[in-house]
């Protein structure tokens, strides 16, 4: 039972840092190169649909098991750590549910692109 709490406890940080994210990518503070790293992760975690559906799998979870984790680690790294502590207690007192339409378009978007990219590949191939 003790992995349980542990796992639990890792996904409230996760959860908590996106969000400080969210709110480090639109504070005036923050560097540049963070803000765009943050922004992305922010938007990517929090979009509604992911880029590799949870219903493929192994590779259905890995953008959920590792590339938000490494992402949000990456980010906070680049946040000043007295900024990322006032980030993270403003995240934590957040009672409404943030949900970012920024990173939906941007994962239709790349679906759209890897789906049109694939059509003119496959229509090359017949015709050759």
């Amino acid at each position: 039972m003790k992995w349980l709490e542990v796992a639990k406890r890792w996904a409230k940080a996760i959860k908590r840092d996106v969000i400080a994210l969210w709110i480090a990518a639109r504070d005036p503070r923050t560097p540049i190169s963070a803000k765009l790293v943050a922004g992305t992760v922010a938007a990517y975690a929090l979009s509604p649909i992911d880029l590799i559906p949870d219903f493929i799998p192994v590779l259905g979870y890995f953008d959920d098991l590792l590339i938000v984790p490494i992402g949000i680690l990456w980010a906070v790294r680049l946040i000043p750590a007295t900024l990322m502590s006032e980030f993270r207690a403003t995240a934590s007192n957040r009672t409404t549910r943030i949900v970012s339409r920024s990173g939906l378009v941007a994962v239709v978007l790349i679906w759209l692109t890897f789906g049109t990219f694939l059509t003119f590949w496959i229509w090359h191939k017949a015709t050759d």
